[in-house]
């Protein structure tokens, strides 16, 4: 049998896990959203001894903590001219989006694709405005937001 060890990660649907470690989740919400101040406070509320409470505080998180990277994905179709690529990737660059990946199609009667994944976990405006921006430069045709992952 493999032995399970540090570094080994699962996702475990919630009533799979132990009451204890159920109740263990409640208290962090508690004292995240700050509806309890202490550690004491949060496991007597949801009726939890402490050693339980610390003997899973580090091995057991809710999905969305550890999905903090809000990452895009967007299908742009454009007339091929020379520096579009670049006018996009400057748009991106000051929205602070980080380009995770990039892939141009080889242009096609003077239209190319361009599908990007973007970590827009910083982003400094709105997505709309974001995608309104992309649209912007007369060369692009349409831009399509094809999947929006952890947001």
């Amino acid at each position: 049998m493999k032995h399970l060890g540090e570094g080994h990660f699962y996702l475990v649907r919630e009533d799979a896990l132990t009451e204890s470690m159920q109740k263990m989740l409640e208290a962090k919400r508690l004292l995240a959203s700050g509806e309890e101040t202490t550690i004491q406070e949060a496991t007597k509320r949801v009726g939890l001894s402490r050693s339980a409470f610390y003997k899973y505080r580090d091995t057991v998180f809710p999905f969305e903590s550890i999905t903090s990277e809000r990452i895009v994905t967007i299908f742009i179709q454009l007339e091929d001219r020379k520096g579009s690529l670049a006018t996009l990737l400057r748009i991106i660059s000051e929205a602070k989006c980080n380009v995770l990946t990039i892939h141009q199609t080889i242009p096609v009667q003077a239209r190319a694709n361009i599908t990007l994944s973007l970590n827009v976990t910083e982003m400094s405006i709105k997505l709309e405005e974001f995608l309104q921006r992309l649209k912007a430069p007369e060369f692009v045709d349409s831009v399509v937001l094809v999947s929006s992952g952890a947001i």
